[in-house]
């Protein structure tokens, strides 16, 4: 059982995470809503499917005292269209446009990974 109030990632071979998608509109909305929110009967879940692109990001320099080494956290950009933030990870100094992976993580829920060519 997750400890998530929403549900994170879909139950697929390949899992992706999920969106909810409002069904007069079509905007998407991330994280996906829970089923017993008042919204959820006006959304769909969907897979986010697919690499997204770096829109924005912001490197974290934490206390010395922490011990925890810089980190960059990010703006990601994936069709839908939905932009979610999140922990970038897999190269040493972020690029705008890259092109990242959602990924699970144990920690967090879930990072983005850099896209090697």
């Amino acid at each position: 059982m997750s400890d998530q109030p929403y549900p994170l990632w879909s139950a697929d071979p390949v899992p992706h995470l999920l969106a909810s998608r409002e069904r007069a509109t079509g905007a998407w909305i991330f994280p996906a809503l829970p089923a017993g929110s008042p919204l959820a009967e006006g959304h769909e879940a969907v897979a986010i499917a697919g690499t997204g692109t770096l829109y924005s990001y912001t490197v974290i320099h934490p206390a010395p005292k922490t011990g925890q080494p810089p980190y960059a956290l990010g703006y990601v950009d994936f069709v839908g269209p939905v932009r979610i933030f999140g922990r970038l990870q897999g190269a040493a100094r972020p690029v705008i446009g890259a092109r990242y992976a959602p990924r699970h993580d144990a920690e967090l829920g879930y990072v983005f990974e850099a896209v090697t060519a």
